[in-house]
């Protein structure tokens, strides 16, 4: 499991867009946002610099946790 800090994420929408953008390009992966930690934790995915490109490019920041 790769966990990431994601200090941008503020409401649920970001939850939804921070998990659909890694779904859906890692459609195998399991997805679990803690909103309150500002936390994503992923298994089943890709390796933690390709996770963080892909929020990058979803607009969100983020640092291994």
């Amino acid at each position: 499991m790769i966990k990431l800090n994601v200090p941008d994420m503020s409401c649920n929408h970001c939850v939804k867009s921070i998990t659909s953008a890694i779904q859906g390009r890692y459609t195998a992966a399991t997805v679990v946002c803690d909103l309150e930690k500002k936390t994503v934790a992923v298994e089943k995915g890709p390796g933690a610099s390709e996770l963080q490109d892909t929020l990058k490019e979803a607009g969100y920041s983020s640092t291994l946790s």
